[in-house]
């Protein structure tokens, strides 16, 4: 089966839609939402989103760094430990994390979230 291949960002588009190429994906805006509350490590971040797996963890954090919205730091010990944290630009995102839980908060019912 072929890999799904990340398109190239482009400056063609518009704002919305460069916005949403870094975003796009499962589990990434989750991913941000938990790490506002700051550093975590990976297994906390898995911990903390039950339904993804260990592979698409790492690779949607890999995404997100290299789109400079997060910033993975490791520690030279055994076992290795690997912390991640927002970036400033990561941080921006803020505002629109949070009215985007807020706008879940009021327009979803508990069976509609269950059911997404």
């Amino acid at each position: 089966m072929p890999r799904a291949v990340k398109k190239a960002q482009t400056s063609t588009g518009c704002s919305v839609e460069r916005a949403l190429s870094l975003i796009d994906g499962k589990w990434k805006i989750v991913i941000l939402y938990k790490l506002l509350r700051g550093t975590l490590r990976f297994n906390e971040l898995r911990r903390l989103i039950p339904g993804v797996t260990q592979r698409m963890l790492t690779h949607q954090l890999r995404e997100l760094e290299a789109d400079g919205l997060i910033v993975r730091v490791v520690y030279a010990q055994v076992p290795p430990r690997v912390e991640y944290s927002l970036s400033t630009r990561g941080q921006s995102l803020e505002p629109v994390l949070l009215a985007l839980k807020h706008w879940g908060d009021t327009n979803l019912s508990s069976r509609e979230a269950e059911a997404a």
